[in-house]
């Protein structure tokens, strides 16, 4: 059985967004993404509004039949917005205004008061609460302490190291196995732990298979390499390959 699929739409948003225009539309995507056969739909709506905005998680709740996934910083003003549209998830990950996209998993540890509060509330509401972060045994642990659901692994490392130069160099390759080996042990813990195990960020068509291969792993958030494929491609068809790709990597 190979992982579910949910295609992040951000930057169909981010050219909308560009011209502060109504194309292309948010909505469209998510359709197409869904007739392609995506498990799911995910957003991240920033404090910035740089792309995401509120009237989108509306409509999106409306439109969206098979999941919606929305990522969020651990504020009150996001925490009104998961209140006021009852998203099937809210995942909770870190934010800053100065990086061009999320930098790193959300420090739970650190942040635990913030976010168990978060937690609580978000699950008194009935929404199922996913935490972004590395996979690092303290966050994971914390998570499952303050009632988490999910966590969603930072893939960013491994991915970093399968881009480029670093991809065909013989240290990087083996530093990006070292890399799989330990998103792998992390989501062993995290299923042990009765977690629900998902993971993304800079994943792609070429760096998937090796993730995919972990069963315990049932959920990959991914955006902006099918947004970049679809450009060439269309987008109907840029999630199948995507959804092809798992469901290779998951078969071998």
């Amino acid at each position: 059985m190979s992982a579910k699929l949910n295609v992040n739409i951000d930057h169909v948003a981010t050219i909308r967004e560009a011209r502060k225009t109504i194309e292309p539309s948010i909505i469209t995507a998510a359709v197409i993404c869904e007739q392609a056969g995506a498990d799911g739909i995910t957003v991240h709506i920033r404090g910035d509004r740089r792309h995401i905005q509120d009237r989108d998680i509306e409509l999106l709740r409306d439109v969206v039949t098979t999941y919606l996934n929305v990522e969020m910083a651990a504020t009150e003003e996001m925490l009104k917005i998961a209140m006021d549209t009852k998203p099937d998830a809210i995942s909770l990950v870190p934010e800053s205004p100065d990086e061009i996209t999320t930098e790193g998993g959300l420090d739970v540890v650190k942040n635990i008061s913030v976010v168990r509060a978060m937690v609580k509330r978000l699950r008194d509401a009935g929404i199922f609460v996913s935490a972004f972060v590395d996979p690092i045994n303290e966050q994971i642990e914390t998570c499952q302490s303050i009632g988490v659901q999910q966590v969603e692994l930072c893939t960013s490392e491994y991915a970093d190291l399968t881009l480029g130069a670093k991809a065909a160099h013989g240290e990087g390759t083996m530093k990006a196995a070292q890399e799989v080996k330990r998103i792998h042990d992390a989501a062993v813990h995290a299923h042990g732990l009765g977690l629900k195990v998902a993971a993304g960020h800079g994943l792609t068509y070429r760096n998937i298979g090796a993730l995919a291969g972990i069963s315990e792993i049932t959920e990959f958030n991914i955006g902006h390499n099918i947004i970049s494929r679809a450009v060439f491609t269309g987008l109907y068809r840029a999630v199948e390959e995507m959804i092809d790709r798992i469901r290779l990597g998951a078969s071998v």
